[in-house]
């Protein structure tokens, strides 16, 4: 049994969305191309996001959290 192949397919581990669920490749290694770097976030929205969630969001996830606060803030 071969199981350099297994391990070649996905180096990535797959997790939910913490807010809706959907299922996102977690990239944390890879930081440029992972689902946070999709959305430009702020550092105050960064810690925003952070206050209110402490898992991987997906980039939809992201950007709405990003409308919000800075509807919030009146941007």
């Amino acid at each position: 049994m071969n199981h350099h192949n297994a391990l070649k397919h996905s180096k990535h581990e797959i997790i939910p969305c913490e807010r809706c669920g959907t299922a996102i490749e977690c990239k944390a290694n890879a930081y440029t191309k992972c689902q946070c770097s999709a959305v430009h976030l702020s550092i105050n929205e960064v810690q925003h996001i952070s206050e209110l969630y402490d898992g991987c969001l997906c980039a939809k996830c992201l950007f709405e959290l990003q409308q919000e606060y800075r509807e919030e803030i009146g941007v």
